[in-house]
């Protein structure tokens, strides 16, 4: 009985510590965290009033683009956007994350971003790119598995109104699977527009 007693402690413990695990796991106001890109470049988003900005460069408006490199429309939409961040490059940030793959930087140098013209910045860390894609999720509400590709829009660390791909209905906190860029450019004229966000 004592045993019993024992072992059923011990599992109410593991138990108890990794639920507080899961809730450390997310961001604090005003935590940081480096990401490096596959070419080498670093940058640090801050987690401020409940979105992600990018430090040292805050009022830049910021999409995260949560992708894998197998991904057609991935592949698809990556010389659209590349072209996009370049016309915008002193207003708009691009930050991709890979997600469910595992792959090399390397490979994501040669299979991806010279394949795809996809010079952005790409994160390919599966720990970091995951610790974000949760936070991510929790601060829109989105209960789903994540699909691919899947890019939310930040300024001043909210989450902006998006257009749904599927029903071109105003109004929703993300983009689900490939994204016209012509509807992506209204969506961004009107989030540059107004400036009380």
């Amino acid at each position: 009985m004592k045993k019993f007693l024992v072992f059923f402690i011990s599992i109410l413990f593991i138990f108890g510590c990794n639920e507080n695990v899961k809730q450390a796991q997310g961001f604090k106001n005003g935590e940081e965290i480096e990401l490096e890109s596959v070419f080498g470049k670093k940058i640090a988003l801050v987690y401020k009033n409940g979105g992600f900005v990018l430090k040292n460069d805050e009022k830049k408006v910021l999409m995260i683009d949560i992708f894998g490199t197998f991904c057609q429309p991935c592949q698809s939409e990556a010389p659209n956007i590349m072209d996009y961040q370049i016309q915008n490059k002193d207003k708009f940030m691009l930050i991709a994350l890979t997600h469910y793959e595992d792959t090399t930087n390397e490979q994501i140098q040669q299979n991806f971003s010279q394949k795809y013209n996809a010079f952005y910045f790409i994160s390919n860390d599966q720990n970091k790119n995951s610790r974000i894609i949760n936070q991510i999720v929790h601060d829109i509400g989105y209960k789903d598995e994540v699909a691919l590709p899947f890019k939310v829009v930040l300024k001043n660390s909210k989450y902006q109104n998006l257009t749904d791909v599927d029903s071109d209905i105003f109004g929703v906190k993300y983009y689900l699977g490939g994204v016209n860029i012509t509807r992506m450019r209204e969506d961004l004229d009107k989030i540059y527009a107004n400036s009380q966000i």
